[in-house]
């Protein structure tokens, strides 16, 4: 969370954690220049140590500083309310929450229309857990400060916490429409747009996040999960793998890596990570249960009957462990035992989706396909990514999803606008197996637009554009327009971008090899479009595959930590990969977008 100091009124925003900004070195000159005598020269040097200390990240020291300083008799009020401020926040780095709020409080005292005191006791009391409180503090900053970056970031992470996705939204804009180079508002929109099942335009936010901090770890797992969502699975991978160069021990991110890793069907990497885990945490059920489910894919069904029952003996109520182990009997040919677990299982969590998916299983050997396939496709309308789930439609002569319906007045010619549940997309009976997702960046219901393939050599690219709802601009509602650029014979969506909002258009370049978007922000994306067949569109092609959603933005793997329904919320149990309530790896709840964004 972004702590500040407050220098000559201007308000810059700060990095993504507990730390004075740069221009906090300025405020000891200001001290020194209004003090007179010697006093004030004692004062002046202790401000220079405790900005120091702070800056080296030594707290305790700048404390000590601090209160000397403050003990001097000749301090303005406005130079009094600064040392509070600072002082505030090495109290709030040290984790000392009343004594940070006592020094903001006391700030605030003294100059009432200090935005900066507001902006900081907001912050501890968001870490607190005091939400409401702490977006009252950042209105009442944002009254003193209309401009305030870091305010704005601030209460669109506390907005987020509160499940006000669309005014979250609204602040990050404002926050990078004022400062271009604010990687915090940049990887918290990008959060905002995963959990808003919106995978392209999270993308090119926690990408331009990145520009400014490469090493952010907590925004390469974000876009790592993006890149999930749009199943490229080695990007997902990569940026994984360079969080755990930062974060090695982060078993979450291990136990993430390896699912990715069988969904790019590399079955020994994913065991590699799952033994990892296991020998991080002997006691984790999410990674013993992971082990269990790779080796169960390798094969090696013994000692993925071993695995799950000791998933099982760790947290007696996993359902999770306990439908793949009623399945790894069912591949073992054992499916009277694989039964009884299903039981256990549906005693457990009836409405879990691999619970759902296992039973199916169970119908289909049983010889009961067509009770099989209803059961196999109520698991993939929970969860559109379960591949187990596809696979085994698939085997059995089924289709995959159908629409719940279609929107005849907003399609256009042979692209059909369907909905599935919530979620639109656009199908065309000319591209099998693609499914174009449409996302909506506000209000409304989406409408295409406008067909078109590209003239250039690389006449296999085409522009599908849509409307993609109405967002509050400066002078009042804006409707959005988005392109969704598809690559017809690799049957993929390369991106989904913004085309113009309001009367505020987007400007795109194209070559034959490459297309280049300068966005209405400032930034510009570069999307290839002629790529080479790598080995992960060679694996999509595979006759086992199952049905499979090209691009699909809103199809959330099952392995995802936002696929749960319980975005913005986290324990530290989690993090160790254990699960209180019986789930697996897939069950793993994800970290707060506070934790996310300024914890690491």
């Amino acid at each position: 969370m972004s702590f500040e100091a407050k220098t000559h009124g201007r308000h810059r925003s700060a990095p993504c954690r507990l730390l004075a900004v740069a221009a906090l070195a300025l405020m000891p000159e200001l001290a020194l220049a209004q003090a007179g005598g010697p006093a004030s020269t004692d004062a002046a040097m202790r401000v220079r140590q405790a900005v120091a200390a702070l800056r080296s990240d030594r707290p305790d020291d700048a404390i000590r500083l601090y209160d000397a300083a403050l003990a001097a008799d000749s301090l303005p009020n406005d130079q009094r309310a600064l040392l509070h401020i600072d002082r505030g926040v090495a109290r709030a780095r040290l984790g000392q929450v009343r004594a940070a709020i006592e020094d903001f409080n006391r700030a605030i005292q003294l100059v009432p229309e200090s935005a900066t005191a507001y902006n900081n006791r907001a912050t501890v009391l968001l870490e607190a857990g005091a939400t409401a409180e702490a977006v009252r503090d950042l209105d009442r900053a944002l009254i003193l400060a209309p401009n305030y970056g870091a305010a704005l970031t601030n209460r669109a992470a506390a907005h987020v916490k509160l499940g006000n996705h669309r005014a979250a939204l609204s602040d990050y804009s404002r926050a990078i429409g004022l400062l271009s180079s604010d990687g915090a508002a940049f990887a918290g929109r990008g959060r905002v747009h995963l959990a808003q099942a919106r995978p392209h335009a999270a993308l090119r936010d926690l990408g331009r996040a990145l520009a400014v901090a490469p090493r952010f770890a907590p925004a390469l797992r974000a876009r790592a999960e993006a890149y999930l969502a749009l199943e490229r699975y080695k990007d997902a991978i990569d940026d994984l793998g360079r969080v755990l160069e930062i974060d090695r021990d982060n078993i979450e991110v291990v136990l993430l890596r390896g699912y990715a890793a069988i969904a790019a069907r590399d079955i020994p990497a994913a065991l590699r990570d799952f033994e990892s885990a296991v020998s991080m945490q002997p006691q984790s059920n999410a990674a013993v249960e992971a082990r269990g489910f790779a080796e169960a894919k390798a094969e090696r069904y013994e000692q993925a009957l071993n695995d799950l029952s000791r998933a099982i003996e760790i947290d007696p109520r996993s359902a999770q462990a306990y439908a793949y182990r009623g399945w790894v009997y069912k591949l073992m040919g054992r499916p009277e035992l694989g039964q009884k677990d299903i039981e256990r299982a549906i005693g457990l969590e009836p409405e879990r989706p691999e619970v759902i998916w296992a039973r199916g299983e169970m119908l289909e050997a049983m010889g009961r396909s067509d009770e099989a396939i209803v059961e196999l496709r109520r698991a993939l309308e929970l969860k559109p990514m379960l591949r187990e789930a596809a696979i085994a439609l698939e085997r059995n002569g089924a289709a995959q999803i159908a629409a719940s319906h279609e929107l005849d007045e907003q399609s256009l010619g042979e692209w059909r606008l369907q909905v599935r549940g919530n979620q639109y997309f656009a199908t065309n009976a000319r591209f099998p197996r693609l499914t174009v997702p449409l996302e909506l960046m506000g209000d409304g219901v989406p409408r295409l637009t406008d067909w078109s393939m590209r003239p250039e050599a690389s006449q296999h690219i085409g522009l599908l554009r849509f409307t993609a709802g109405t967002i509050d601009g400066k002078g009042g509602p804006e409707e959005v327009e988005h392109a969704a650029v598809i690559d017809t014979r690799a049957r993929r969506v390369i991106t989904i971008e913004q085309v113009r909002q309001g009367a505020r258009a987007a400007e795109w370049t194209w070559t034959e090899t490459k297309l280049t978007v300068a966005g209405l922000e400032g930034g510009s994306e570069e999307y290839l479009l002629v790529a080479p067949v790598d080995r992960e569109l060679a694996q999509q092609r595979r006759p086992d595959s199952g049905p499979r959603y090209s691009g699909g933005g809103s199809q959330t793997p099952s392995w995802a930590p936002w696929a749960q329904g319980n975005y913005g919320e986290y324990t530290p149990e989690r993090r160790r990969g254990r699960s209180s309530d019986g789930g697996g790896s897939a069950k793993a709840k994800p970290k707060t977008l506070f934790d996310l964004l300024f914890k690491n």
